[in-house]
């Protein structure tokens, strides 16, 4: 009998006296693709940090080929041959690609000293080739690549040497659809090399398709684990969220108001030409293209992150041309970032002090002085609106799951009751039960009159969440579509410009 490649039985973690892991088991075979499944806060970022060397385990049996082992630290991971792609960008953008797909690793020199920059980047580039990625130099500034490459970048560091077992954490949630299909083919191939992959995603559709296996958590505790030929997309989401979901989105609680909240007429920036558009109170305006149509750019120049140099903007019936972000904070804008880690949060901090963060001048007394106890105990209401799972809010956000993390940014966007919400790839990372949490709370407030635009690479989201759908192709909105009784395929081929038969 063959053993596992990788088995990890009884496994605990606590933080602050809050289990994360209550005993979990995870047993991963040679030559397969193992899902791990599990809404946020589930324990399987705490699972695969375990594995990483990077958390202590407070009890845990783990073993490597049938042999125990002890991970405590992330050299050891790597000399055991765990390779991890971690779904938060671990990357210095000020480094060349090169240098990134390096890290943590040794340089090749001559002579022993001198680094041989030629090796360098002729090892990053035959760790592209193997994502069939040509569009990326290895000398280029990685901070000058989009979040896609970026991403691109970081799961060829992992393929840079062949590895027992390559852990993936949420892979292609900034990955177009061609691009993820490259790093399935791979995936594959290392499946059939005899290694093995253990996969974590919140996209459904793709466990089904590629996962050999799955594992499933909830609450810290290994719940199922089997065959994915044995298991439905039905039994599977109630596996992990304890209960059926009869609807993936919520229904409208009102119908848009004839009164519009936002105007761009003939607008244009850097990456923009001549957008037009308007959203009602208690519209939710969805944006749709291909990935570099202009949707980033558009949603940043409404916030105040890029200059207008032709067209106009108002906001309430009023002309509206923010110098900054701070400003259109201030004029009832708000925004939910891409990147939530990078853009959205200060992870060291707690919880009151980010949501607040953008608010402090409402929550100070007089206008003046901070008043803790008061930040505190509104972050505490709020987050209960928002379904938010801490401790309490002087919990540190950096421990929160990345659904939780989520609803925080989301508590701070709110707090000032905006006219407007700017959301940018809004349930990126995020489990099933969490998506269903934050389509409510979107709901909840355009049913108050806030209007809503969101960017999305999700389709079906788009198609669920949203009253219309504006299409953008290089940097122009080409048609706006009412979302009611749009198919996926119509969508898509609305982004490649293709005639539908769809009325604007």
């Amino acid at each position: 009998m063959v053993s596992p490649l990788l088995s990890a039985t009884a496994v605990t973690k606590a933080y602050a006296g809050v289990p994360a892991l209550s005993g979990a088991n995870l047993v991963v075979a040679p030559g397969e693709i193992h899902a791990l499944m599990g809404e946020n806060g589930a324990g399987k970022s705490t699972l695969i940090k375990i594995l990483a060397g990077v958390v202590t385990p407070d009890t845990a049996d783990i073993a490597v080929n049938g042999q125990p082992v002890s991970i405590d630290s992330t050299k050891a991971a790597y000399r055991l041959g765990l390779r991890f792609i971690h779904q938060e960008f671990n990357v210095v953008r000020t480094l060349s690609v090169a240098e990134n797909i390096f890290l943590g690793r040794n340089y090749p020199r001559r002579g022993g000293v001198l680094v041989d920059w030629a090796a360098l980047n002729r090892e990053a580039q035959r760790a592209l080739d193997r994502l069939g990625i040509d569009h990326i130099d290895p000398r280029q500034n990685l901070g000058e690549l989009s979040l896609g490459d970026q991403m691109l970048v970081r799961i060829s560091a992992a393929l840079l040497d062949d590895a027992k077992l390559y852990v993936m954490d949420e892979p292609t949630a900034a990955l177009t659809r061609d691009e993820s299909e490259r790093l399935f083919h791979v995936l594959r191939e290392i499946r059939a090399s005899g290694s093995s992959v253990l996969y974590v995603s919140h996209r459904l559709d793709e466990i089904m398709a590629l996962c050999d296996k799955a594992t499933v958590l909830r609450d810290g505790r290994s719940i199922d684990s089997g065959a994915m030929a044995d298991i439905t997309h039905d039994h599977l989401v109630s596996l992990m969220i304890g209960r059926k979901v009869e609807e993936a989105y919520p229904k409208a609680l009102a119908t848009p108001r004839d009164t519009t909240v936002f105007v761009a007429d003939g607008l244009a920036t850097h990456g923009l030409n001549r957008v037009s558009f308007r959203v009602r109170e208690g519209e939710v305006l969805g944006i749709a293209g291909l990935s570099g149509s202009g949707q980033s750019e558009l949603i940043r120049t409404i916030f105040g992150d890029a200059r207008v140099t032709a067209g106009r903007m108002q906001l309430a019936g009023t002309d509206y041309d923010p110098a900054s972000p701070a400003e259109a904070w201030q004029s009832g804008i708000a925004y939910v970032p891409r990147e939530r880690r990078a853009e959205g949060l200060v992870m060291r901090r707690p919880i009151f002090e980010n949501i607040t963060l953008a608010h402090l001048k409402r929550q100070s007394r007089a206008g003046i002085w901070l008043t803790p106890g008061r930040e505190k105990q509104f972050a505490a209401q709020l987050g209960a609106t928002m379904r938010l799972k801490a401790a309490g809010p002087e919990q540190d956000v950096l421990e929160l799951s990345g659904g939780n993390q989520q609803k925080v940014v989301f508590a701070k966007a709110v707090a000032g009751d905006p006219r407007l919400l700017l959301l940018e790839e809004p349930t990126r990372g995020v489990d099933i039960g969490a998506k269903f949490d934050i389509y409510s709370i979107i709901r909840e407030r355009t049913a108050r009159g806030t209007a809503a635009i969101i960017v999305s690479s999700d389709l079906p989201e788009l198609i669920g969440i949203c009253d219309r759908i504006a299409i953008m192709r290089q940097g122009a909105i080409t048609t706006i579509v009412d979302a009611a009784g749009l198919r996926e395929d119509d969508l898509i081929n609305l982004c490649y410009g293709r005639a539908t038969g769809m009325v604007a």
